[in-house]
């Protein structure tokens, strides 16, 4: 659909991803594609408490040699640290410490932008009421695209690019249908980083 589109996406994967032999030909594909390609951690650390967010659960010293461990397997599909600065710290949790030490590391921190339901898309119908279908997910877009007094302007929509198999319904099935409803209202897809350096 990216490539129907012509549309260019940030992929943020952890070193366990990139170290995977099954998905060398896909990392491959999307760099040689122009996509943006980033660090998502080594081993997808829960940094800090889900109830009690100061709270951390690894240290500094284990922040930072997992996370040399994400750019160690990057360097293997020749994307560089200076290649990829912004990093989406796992599950997208993180609190003042880890932005700090992301800050120390020479990178910037990311998070996608808050108001839909696309981070859902992960969810499967045995977690009851946590999961959320994909027209709900896709509903949730177009209804905050047309709420927003900026509508989509700017927003950093965040989707899985995988989910579990217990998940029949799955967002990317419907990634044309949102593309070319949002292509029509005059957006454009761009990489992460060429939308951040556009605000600055």
């Amino acid at each position: 659909m990216l490539k129907k589109h012509q549309a260019k996406a940030s992929f943020f994967l952890t070193g366990r991803f990139y170290r995977n032999p099954a998905f060398k030909g896909l990392i491959r594909g999307l760099k040689k594609d122009g996509h943006y390609l980033g660090a998502h951690s080594d081993e997808h650390l829960l940094y800090c408490d889900w109830t009690k967010r100061d709270s951390l659960l690894v240290t500094q010293e284990q922040f930072r040699e997992d996370l040399r461990r994400n750019y160690q397997q990057m360097e293997a599909f020749g994307i560089k640290e200076s290649d990829a600065p912004y990093f989406l710290p796992p599950y997208e949790w993180y609190n003042r410490s880890i932005a700090n030490w992301t800050t120390e590391e020479g990178l910037q921190l990311v998070n996608f932008t808050p108001g839909t339901r696309s981070a859902a898309d992960y969810t499967y119908p045995e977690m009851g009421n946590r999961y959320v279908s994909s027209e709900t997910v896709l509903q949730s877009i177009i209804g905050y695209e047309a709420r927003d007094r900026n509508g989509l302007n700017g927003f950093m929509l965040f989707l899985h690019i995988g989910t579990d198999p217990r998940r029949e319904d799955k967002f990317y099935n419907r990634l044309d249908e949102m593309m070319t409803l949002l292509e029509q209202k005059g957006y454009q897809f761009v990489r992460l980083d060429d939308l951040l350096e556009q605000k600055q």
